[in-house]
């Protein structure tokens, strides 16, 4: 069953403590072979004809939160990246698929809290929202304090949406009530803006805990939930895509609420975004397939689904210079 079709009403009650919903990830296991069934089977019978791939890429793109997350980020770089996402392809290429300038952007701009005075200048007058890393992002280790401060002042200074890091150590030592504390404590700090809650898959020692600490976020608030920081030896893959979703999924059947997802890190090609798109759409529903629910974190990837978009109309192949974010 999708998360589309569940008619479920008997929904669980979240302002309920931690404690009433152990049973809800205690007793998850994940069967890694099952999993790795599922996703190759997505993949192998599911293809997109020459003609549809265009529009999977165009929503691709529409989907990115285009990222710079560099210890030498500058105001420059940030304003450029701004202005990219603002027209994130040429507008002679907009121009041939009946799009008005403007009229498609990227998800979001993700960037250091440092940066965020410099994306609010150029996208305060769009709807493209700033997403800032916080929380002593990447490895989330900052006191308590001083991550709550860093996203009180983000949203201050321009973000729309924070992404936080859990303490991955709350995980491993299988401390479900500090995590969902510390989570809580982070989303209301967040205020209006949305909360992504990066999971850090790569550092978390078993899928199990990846399902749990995704069951975990979404019980204490998050708006999305993220595989990782893009800065971990393994980020995103298919395999922990998979888990994410199934446990949004479940999240879903007894919530009713729909939490988005983010897969971060190594996602390079049009390509892989379809397949990943293909995997949203089988497990979620359409109703994911839009920015509200679904962002890419990535930059490089723009710059292929750029150069795929202009192959496919024009026949031939641009050379990376051409491209802004190359």
């Amino acid at each position: 069953m999708t998360a589309k079709s569940q008619q479920k009403t008997d929904f669980i009650d979240l302002q309920r403590p931690l404690t009433d919903h152990l049973s809800l990830f205690n007793n998850i296991q994940i069967n890694l072979s099952g999993v790795e069934r599922r996703v190759n089977s997505l993949v192998g019978r599911r293809s997109v004809k020459n003609e549809e791939q265009v529009a999977w890429m165009l929503r691709a793109i529409s989907c990115i939160d285009l990222t710079t997350l560099a210890g030498d980020d500058t105001p420059g770089r940030v304003a450029r990246l701004c202005h990219k996402a603002k027209s994130p392809l040429r507008s002679d290429l907009l121009k041939q698929l009946g799009f008005e300038d403007g009229e498609l952007t990227t998800g979001a701009v993700c960037v250091y809290h440092a940066m965020v005075p410099s994306a609010y200048e150029i996208l305060k007058a769009t709807n493209i929202p700033i997403a800032a890393v916080s929380t002593g992002f990447p490895a989330g280790l900052a006191p308590t304090e001083t991550k709550l401060r860093e996203i009180e002042l983000s949203v201050q200074a321009g973000a729309t949406e924070i992404d936080i890091v859990i303490t991955r150590a709350h995980v491993l030592t299988q401390n479900w009530q500090a995590l969902y504390d510390e989570i809580k404590a982070f989303k209301q700090a967040c205020g209006k803006a949305h909360m992504k809650a990066i999971i850090a898959t790569g550092e978390l020692g078993s899928l199990s805990n990846v399902a749990k600490a995704s069951m975990v976020a979404m019980l204490a608030g998050s708006d999305f939930i993220k595989t990782s920081t893009g800065m971990e030896s393994t980020n995103a893959n298919r395999v922990v895509t998979l888990v994410m979703l199934r446990m949004i999924r479940e999240f879903y059947q007894l919530t009713g609420k729909k939490i988005g997802f983010k897969p971060a890190g190594g996602i390079r090609t049009a390509k892989e975004a379809i397949n990943y798109l293909i995997m949203i759409k089988e497990e979620l529903g359409n109703d994911w397939l839009h920015a509200d629910l679904f962002r890419f974190g990535a930059s490089a990837l723009l710059t292929d689904l750029e150069k795929q978009i202009e192959y496919h109309l024009t026949n031939r192949y641009s050379a990376d210079h051409r491209h802004s974010i190359a």
